[in-house]
């Protein structure tokens, strides 16, 4: 005896097409199917970043650490300094303080952004549900980008404003110090998280990365200082003019040395090393397995 077949059930507007030479018909589907873009890769990666722990406590403590040192030495400052003191200072300046501890948290989270799917294995569903590997790692890098300037610079454009308010004595920045002070510095701070990430996809380790990114911002000022051969003095210029920190310095006030980058100069050296690790990151993307 055989056993009776339960009719396939009916969908509207579906039909079962014969396809020639086959025996057996074909179903056509009525949901249309749409081709995925980069928009698609984008709401995706938005929705990972947004849903993570992570995003929100590492953000949450780089804004207590912007915010809360850059009022912190603000006031301090004005409550130790007489006016003649300040005449001459750019009260902007006072903000980099928590920039330099906050880097960290940026760095971070621009890590884990990619090496934390590598490590949980999500990346192999990630690049399941989008195989143009290319288009996944621009996704990521336009989500990261667009949340660590966006908080960045909120964070600094509030801090920015808190020390011309308490720094009476202190001098009116110029309209080119107040752009490089909020806009310039945010936008290389997301270049430096933008860089940890690449650096993450690259390495496919979060402790890893995020050691080599510490090592690149904190090493070549600390190596600077113990030079202390007259032989070495070449080296030691060069490696403190383009340490982070002290480009850092160049949006705020002049440069920590008379050589060495300045004026718009750090940002333009920043973009150029990312756009570079970015096309290694995807020329590796695509020759290596998940």
């Amino acid at each position: 005896m055989s056993t009776p077949q339960t009719p396939m059930p009916q969908v509207a507007g579906a039909e079962w097409q014969s396809v020639p030479g086959s025996p057996y018909p074909t179903y056509t589907s009525p949901i249309p199917v749409a081709p995925t873009h980069l928009g698609n890769a984008i709401a995706s990666e938005w929705t990972k970043i947004r849903s993570v722990r992570s995003t929100m406590w590492t953000l949450g403590v780089f804004v207590l650490l912007v915010v809360g040192i850059g009022l912190l030495v603000a006031t301090l400052v004005a409550a130790n300094s007489a006016d003649a003191d300040l005449s001459g200072e750019n009260p902007l300046s006072f903000g980099v303080f928590g920039l330099l501890l906050g880097t960290m948290c940026i760095i971070t989270l621009g890590v884990l952004t990619t090496a934390s799917e590598y490590g949980t294995g999500m990346i192999r569903t990630t690049m399941t549900a989008c195989p143009t590997r290319g288009r996944v790692l621009a996704a990521k890098a336009i989500v990261f980008f667009s949340v660590a300037f966006t908080v960045t610079f909120t964070s600094v454009l509030l801090v920015a404003l808190a020390d011309v308010a308490l720094l009476d004595g202190a001098r009116s920045p110029s309209g080119t110090e107040w752009l490089k002070g909020t806009l310039g510095i945010s936008l290389y701070i997301a270049l430096l998280g933008l860089l940890s990430l690449i650096i993450g996809s690259i390495i496919r380790h979060s402790a890893g990365a995020i050691t080599i990114m510490i090592g690149l911002v904190l090493a070549p000022l600390v190596i600077a200082l113990f030079m202390f051969s007259s032989a070495l003095e070449g080296l030691r210029q060069a490696l403190f003019d383009y340490s982070i920190p002290n480009q850092l310095s160049v949006f705020y006030t002049d440069a920590l040395s008379d050589s060495g980058p300045s004026g718009w100069e750090p940002l333009w050296i920043a973009v150029g090393v990312t756009a570079v690790a970015f096309a290694g990151a995807v020329a590796l993307l695509q020759k290596r397995d998940v």
